[in-house]
């Protein structure tokens, strides 16, 4: 091929109009990464304790990407129709089997294994994908339509 022959075809991916944040993150981002997601979901329609359950489990989630997955990770939020879903990856070594399948509340004496426990049951669903390249978390909230009553 030279220059003078025509060239082939992009493909071009539109960047997805409802991703609301795409960020890297190590541990000085953590509180940064907390607060844009806090604004983020609330202006989508989380409120009261539903947000503070969702943003809690997107703690957890990046706070053990630092911890377990190598001292960095990446964030991504986005709306689709009726729900809020977060993703955090990282590249630590993965979750042994044994882990995820324990869907046990840790003890309360326990200082550790508490984050993934928290973000099942704080979200209305969870996915985990993991080997030895890292772990991806997927977590959703289901959005409802604001009451806009007056009182």
């Amino acid at each position: 091929m030279t220059n003078a022959d025509p060239h082939a075809p992009r493909t071009v991916v539109p960047i997805e109009p409802a991703l609301l944040i795409a960020e890297a993150f190590d541990k000085a981002e953590v509180t940064e990464i907390r607060h844009s997601v806090t604004s983020c979901a609330n202006a989508c329609g989380l409120i009261g304790q539903r947000l503070d359950d969702f943003v809690l489990a997107v703690n957890e989630l990046i706070t053990n990407a630092v911890r377990h997955g190598g001292g960095r990770g990446w964030l991504r939020l986005w709306q689709e129709p009726g729900v809020l879903v977060c993703e955090v990856a990282d590249h630590g070594h993965g979750i042994s089997a044994q882990r995820l399948g324990d869907r046990r509340r840790p003890a309360p004496d326990t200082a550790g294994g508490w984050g993934l426990w928290l973000a099942r049951e704080l979200t209305d669903a969870m996915e985990v994908a993991t080997g030895t390249a890292g772990t991806t978390v997927r977590i959703t909230a289901v959005l409802t339509v604001r009451d806009h009553t007056p009182n």
